[in-house]
């Protein structure tokens, strides 16, 4: 299988319109399958095969040459199932389809009393199907595919799902239909997408984002000559020198076989079946926590290193001498110490970067103030300290540890606004009235002393019983004010974020809260002993609102004065491919949702949720409906306005509002001390940073990389830890609904932990059909069976 050497890139080749430069993305569960995302927003480009993926690894920024179109793929069951709906091919969609209907419209009868009779349907069906699946690397083969019906003849399953859902044009060019599709003569151009999808293959790799780390097993092969398998399978094996393995390997490899380690891919020629590389390090024995964990962070290009104590040298620090704010500094800075100040967080929480405060003037209004850890006060521009902070990024959470942005010197004990003690700040404050409105806004440095560090129950507390009286035993230490300052202040900030949040959706935003699991840890093992979902309420709902509001005005403010030079996130539109099919489904389910914007989707999802919580299905659907509606959306992204200049584009999609920045988190995320450092030159504190527009295009696409790859880590993390809990407390007996069904599996969400199984077996079934779920551990490390079963009659 020779590769193709790769192009040149220079700017005359990028003249050419069949060539498209973009990030791509390959199938975790088939490695076979990438896509590059088109410039049109429609669907991606799908890249077929190793050959046409030609060496790129997931994340690279690539160069694709479009095919002629004569070989983009068509999806046949799709397009039959609408223009032809006699023919062979569509039996089965059209069976699927139906049922799904007249499913979904029995549920809307019984919805409100019982879902006996949608089980009643499910349980003809007789499924009893088993499916193993690998944290790290779900299996995708055939033969667990096929295990479940005996009639199913033994081959790829990539190749028959292709060859019965898919084909190219050019084997449809004499359907009339198609042709009409392609000319766009059926009057809706959405139709060509909704069909057909375009297809390509990779020319060059404009920039290598993945860092070429891999985390595997090495294997002796026949000829003495070792190979690297990642466990990651969207990785090529890769040849290591054998000088470079552990001698033992060499003579007992079978000792070897749960032994994780890391390489390196240094070299894959254009005639290399496998990649060439080194082995860097051993880490630890599959299916350990702490084993798993380090290849997370090493997969996802995480720097978990100590911070040097070079680095330090730049901090204003005294040995054995506790840091105080310098007497100047005030003389700077609006003094907010006298008044009344304080923290909500997660009880867990040590980074504390924002505080807010509320009080009522003698003209009615309120004064209501956002404070946040002036973390640039420390943290001076192009030192060593401030050239890892911004390679690093972001803070990552996992779920056993906090892998800092910034030292701990700083994130707890400098920057964090902690209680009683003063801290630097800089502040967002604004004059409102009792309807919300702002009447003033004023931005600047700042000086306060938090009163008191309160977590979000504490503050639901007073908003569930604002008659309750407590006593200071019941409540963290307050300084200098009483429980009651404290108290009136949360419900007067409840009150303005209740008017802000309706505002906001009224005004189009959309808000898809997912379900978010918090784990209790053995406090020996740091093994997982219990989870439960955590539950946003009112008093998460409060401060969101105002650090919102906040983000939202320092965005005004510095593009006001640096139209060039401002850092801001974006969030576009869903893909339209994606949005689309999902509207089709729900339209043929009978639950249609409206996708013409995000506050019409927003609007649609309201009208579907569980008001009384007493009803297991309607229940189900809403957090399966949020997840389909997930799906389709792109992740927002940092810019800088002097590169991206069409302001139409400046747009968040999720909030509906045309400037956004973040300001609130400068403690965790690098891109809000650029934000800091933006509006100080605003306000004229000091100089515009000593960035081109260039470099701040540049860090801002490395801050959008650092946030996907913890991201990605944090699920990572608390997949092993699911893991690792089934197989402490297991079996767990869960419901879940189906979310889709494919030619030959279904995938099933799990509702407890929002987790989604996909089940392979052939079977017809729809969406939004409940279905009884064991989850049980396997024999292999971090790896467990999620059985799916009929209800009892």
């Amino acid at each position: 299988m020779p590769f193709e050497d790769y192009w040149p890139i220079d700017q005359q080749n990028f003249q050419n319109p069949n060539l498209i430069v973009g990030q791509i993305r390959v199938n975790p569960k088939d490695y076979q399958e990438c896509y590059v995302p088109h410039p049109d927003g429609h669907s991606d480009i799908f890249i077929c095969g190793m050959k046409n993926r030609n060496r790129s690894l997931n994340g690279d920024i690539v160069v694709v040459l479009l095919d002629n179109q004569s070989k983009w793929r068509v999806n046949k069951e799709e397009f039959d199932s609408d223009f032809n709906p006699n023919c062979d091919n569509c039996d089965k969609t059209e069976h699927v389809s139906a049922n799904g209907t007249q499913l979904a419209n029995n549920t809307q009868t019984t919805a409100s009393t019982s879902n006996t009779d949608y089980l009643d349907q499910f349980q003809r069906l007789n499924l009893m199907t088993k499916t193993q699946t690998s944290i790290t690397n779900e299996t995708n083969n055939a033969a667990a595919l096929n295990s479940f019906d005996p009639n199913v003849k033994k081959q790829p399953k990539k190749k028959e799902t292709l060859s019965k859902k898919y084909t190219c044009i050019a084997d449809l060019h004499n359907d009339d239909n198609l042709q009409k599709v392609l000319a766009n003569k059926s009057g809706e151009d959405h139709l060509s997408h909704k069909y057909i999808q375009r297809t390509g293959k990779v020319v060059a790799i404009s920039e290598k984002k993945h860092s070429r780390l891999c985390v595997g097993h090495l294997q002796l092969m026949n000829n003495n000559k070792v190979k690297f398998n990642p466990t990651d399978s969207r990785l090529p094996r890769i040849m290591i020198p054998i000088s470079e393995c552990p001698k033992e390997f060499l003579h007992r490899p079978e000792t070897f076989s749960k032994v994780l380690f890391v390489a390196k891919l240094k070299d894959w020629g254009t005639t290399d079946m496998f990649a060439s590389g080194s082995l860097l390090k051993k880490i630890g024995e599959a299916g350990q926590i702490d084993t798993e964990t380090e290849g997370i962070l090493i997969e996802n290009d995480i720097d978990f290193s100590e911070f040097p104590e070079e680095s330090l040298k730049s901090l204003p620090l005294e040995v054995d001498q506790p840091w105080t704010i310098p007497s100047k500094e005030y003389s700077k800075r609006r003094d907010f110490t006298k008044t009344c100040v304080f923290t909500i967080d997660p009880e867990s929480a040590r980074d504390l970067d924002d505080a807010v405060s509320c009080d009522k003037l003698e003209n009615g209004l309120y004064e209501i103030g956002v404070h946040i850890a002036d973390v640039t006060y420390f943290l001076t521009e192009n030192t060593q300290l401030d050239e890892i902070a911004a390679s690093r990024a972001t803070s990552v959470y996992l779920v056993q540890k906090v892998i800092p942005m910034l030292p701990r010197v700083l994130c707890e004990q400098l920057c964090s606004l902690n209680p009683g003690e003063p801290r630097l700040t800089f502040s967002v404050v604004w004059h409102m009235n009792d309807k919300a409105e702002i009447v003033h806004e004023w931005f600047g440095r700042s000086v306060i002393n938090s009163c008191a560090k309160l977590s979000y129950t504490h503050a639901q507390g007073f908003l569930d019983d604002p008659l309750r009286e407590y006593t200071r035993e019941q409540l963290p230490k307050i300084r200098n004010f009483s429980v009651k300052d404290i108290k009136e202040r949360i419900l007067i900030l409840h009150s303005l974020a209740r008017i802000l949040q309706k505002r906001r959706f009224d005004n189009g935003a959309l808000r898809l809260d997912q379900v978010k699991l918090q784990w209790v840890l053995h406090e020996q093992t740091g093994l997982p002993t219990g989870t439960s979902v955590y539950e946003q309420k009112d008093s998460n709902r409060l401060i969101e609102e105002f650090m919102l509001l906040a983000n939202m005005a320092v965005a005004h403010r510095i593009y006001k004065t640096f139209p060039d030079e401002s850092f801001l996130r974006r969030h576009p539109e869903p893909q339209t491919k994606m949005i689309e099919n999902l509207n089709d489904l729900c339209q043929n389910l009978g639950i249609p949702i409206d996708i013409s914007s995000a506050g019409t989707i927003n609007k649609s999802l309201k009208k579907y949720l569980n008001v009384n919580n007493d009803d297991e299905y309607v229940t189900a659907r809403m957090q399966v409906l949020v997840a389909m509606c997930s799906k389709p959306m792109k992740l927002a992204l940092y810019f800088c306005t002097g590169i991206l200049k069409d302001e139409s584009k400046f747009w968040h999609y999720a909030l509906n509002v045309p400037l956004y920045t973040h300001f609130t988190s400068p403690i965790r995320r690098y891109a809000d001390v650029i934000v800091h450092r933006l509006l100080a030159a605003a306000l004229d504190y000091s100089p515009l940073p000593k960035m081109s527009m260039e470099d701040m295009e540049k860090q801002a696409k490395h801050c959008n990389d650092k946030k996907s790859n913890s991201k990605r880590a944090q699920e990572l993390s608390n997949e092993i830890f699911f893991a690792a809990f089934v197989k402490e407390v297991g079996p767990l007996h869960e419901k879940g609904m189906v979310m889709s069904v494919l030619d030959h599996a279904f995938d099933v969400f799990i509702l407890k932990y929002a987790i989604v199984k996909r089940v392979y077996c052939n079977v017809k079934i729809c969406v939004f059909t409940l279905v009884n779920c064991i989850l049980e551990t396997d024999t292999e490390p971090l790896r467990w069976t999620a059985v799916i079963k009929p209800p009892k009659l």
